[in-house]
């Protein structure tokens, strides 16, 4: 299994580094040298998909101006480079939000205005030089959690509430009748990025458990919760085969329900209802198909607040890492102590270092909280920083 430590964005003394230019501040960025050299700790690998290190635009130093570029070649060395790669949602152009008002997102009158975003948001991540990209998410609508059911006929909006701790409450779909369809696929982001885009491209997909919300605490008269379940998870498996099946870098299972999970339910039995639901459908995926696909886990941000902050990671990891995966995706640079939580990793798995983002940047459409110029520097940063990593740890 693959354990991705998520890249802090500010220093030790809490100071945001988006915009760092200096080697000592980026390094600051960087996992620390005894996590990630025990990723290749006895592993001598003969082909890889490897990274090769390019001049990487607006950093003028020659020693630190590398960036990354993907390739897939036999290796020449034992240890390649660190990897780096992006979580998912970018803010949208202002433009965008402001069409969206009073609009479904599915209006075709919001086409040019959707891929004029994901095209500038793929030119934006090439000029940070990011090895791996998305679109942005530019195009889910309303969120992350719920563009797979937005507009279905047989739901209500006064579906499970979540409350943020800036006071504020997100609402998801409720489920008013079956038979239980998505309306759209992620799939169909994935075309129109990978049309843009000249490097592998990853796709965010929600999770089933997440969704499994939607069906009300009360039995639904002529459709039970179990047939609810069954196409719950046909639905998720067709989403993310269609992924793979098009060539998705990896297809990313949002799992930020997680740490809500043990909020909810502290004895951790929603929890682990969770992670059994997620795993019948990553059963009937082979093992090179669960190699390409990973789960996020974070504590769930929008506009500059979070859902379940206040949940310590020791009661969620051990769960989460039963999950049949390739690789996780673990929200860090909110963490009072990070050293910590790797040390908890570093117990429960034997980790292969990542460096990504902490979390998406603007998971809801109208978070405004968070500037597209600031996402894309604290992107910059992280690759910048990982080459940095790279460079002290002798790596790559």
């Amino acid at each position: 299994m693959i354990a991705i430590a998520a890249v802090p964005i500010r220093d030790r003394n809490g100071r945001d580094c988006a915009n760092s230019t200096s080697a000592d501040e980026l390094i600051d960025l960087a996992p620390s040298n005894e996590i990630c050299s025990r990723r290749y700790r006895g592993s001598a690998r003969t082909r890889a998909d490897l990274f090769r290190w390019q001049p990487l635009p607006g950093v003028s130093s020659p020693k630190h101006s590398r960036r990354l570029s993907f390739r897939n070649e036999v290796a020449s060395i034992a240890i390649p480079a660190i990897p780096t790669e992006p979580i998912g949602s970018i803010p949208r152009p202002p433009e965008l939000i402001a069409a969206l008002v009073g609009r479904d997102g599915a209006d075709p009158a919001l086409d040019a205005l959707d891929d004029e975003a994901i095209g500038d948001t793929i030119a934006q991540f090439d000029a940070t030089g990011s090895p791996v990209v998305t679109d942005g998410e530019q195009r889910k609508y309303h969120n992350f959690w719920t563009y797979s059911v937005h507009g279905l006929p047989n739901t209500a909006p006064d579906g499970f509430a979540i409350p943020f701790a800036a006071g504020h409450t997100r609402r998801m779909s409720r489920l008013t009748g079956g038979p239980f369809r998505y309306r759209r696929y992620a799939d169909a982001y994935l075309d129109v990025a990978q049309r843009c885009a000249t490097v592998p491209v990853k796709q965010a997909v929600i999770s089933p458990s997440a969704l499994s919300l939607m069906y009300p605490a009360d039995e639904l008269p002529g459709y039970t919760r179990k047939q609810f379940i069954d196409d719950l998870i046909r639905e998720h498996e067709t989403e993310v085969r269609a992924c793979l099946r098009k060539g998705a870098h990896q297809v990313q299972i949002d799992f930020t329900e997680g740490r809500l999970a043990v909020k909810i339910d502290p004895s951790g039995g929603l929890l682990h209802s969770f992670i059994d639901r997620n795993n019948l459908v990553l059963a009937r995926f082979g093992e090179d198909d669960r190699k390409r696909i990973g789960v996020h886990t974070c504590p769930g941000g929008d506009c500059d607040s979070t859902h379940s902050a206040d949940v310590d990671y020791a009661d969620l990891l051990p769960a989460l890492f039963g999950m049949n995966v390739g690789n996780f995706s673990v929200a860090l640079a909110g963490e009072p102590d990070r050293v910590r939580v790797l040390e908890l990793i570093r117990n429960l798995l034997q980790p292969h270092q990542r460096t990504t983002d902490d979390c998406g940047f603007a998971p809801f459409c109208d978070d405004t909280s968070t500037s597209r110029g600031t996402a894309f520097a604290m992107i910059r940063s992280r690759v910048s920083g990982t080459a940095l990593a790279s460079d002290s740890l002798g790596v790559g």
